[in-house]
């Protein structure tokens, strides 16, 4: 296990999975982080936020596009955001958080908590066989300008 996992406090791991629960969305608003469930991207966002990180509530096909507030990379380190689908569209898939070596925390809508699976095991399913890639959230200082 790695240092990403242990320092993670222990009301991650019982977030219900909620489809209905994505960033921007109306059931969001004026709830505090993961209260009330999350699907996969609010959930990878909170964690990255627990760390320090400041993602952009996107969805999966326009985190991929974003340019702003993060980066592809080529190669994983932990707290990078890590996007699969059944095909090579960003569009609806599925967003987790790069913890170490070959192993990312998702919000499972399968078991419908929170798990760490080895990359094998996403390949194994028909809808996150396809790695689209990795993500890297930029980190910058807040624009104080006024």
């Amino acid at each position: 296990m790695d240092p990403v996992l242990h320092q993670l406090p222990a009301a991650y791991w019982t977030v219900p999975y909620v489809s209905s629960r994505f960033p921007g969305s109306s059931e969001v608003a004026g709830l505090p982080s993961l209260e009330g469930g999350a699907n996969c991207q609010l959930f990878a966002y909170e964690v990255l936020r627990h760390f320090g990180l400041n993602p952009p509530d996107l969805r999966s096909s326009e985190l991929w596009a974003d340019t702003q507030a993060t980066v592809r990379v080529s190669a994983a380190r932990p707290l990078d955001l890590v996007l699969f689908n059944a095909t090579d569209d960003a569009y609806g898939a599925h967003v987790g958080v790069w913890v170490y070596e070959g192993h990312v925390l998702h919000l499972c809508a399968e078991i419908g908590r929170p798990a760490v699976w080895e990359m094998t095991e996403f390949v194994k399913r028909q809808r996150y066989r396809v790695l689209i890639g990795i993500k890297r959230v930029i980190d910058r200082p807040q624009d104080t300008a006024s």
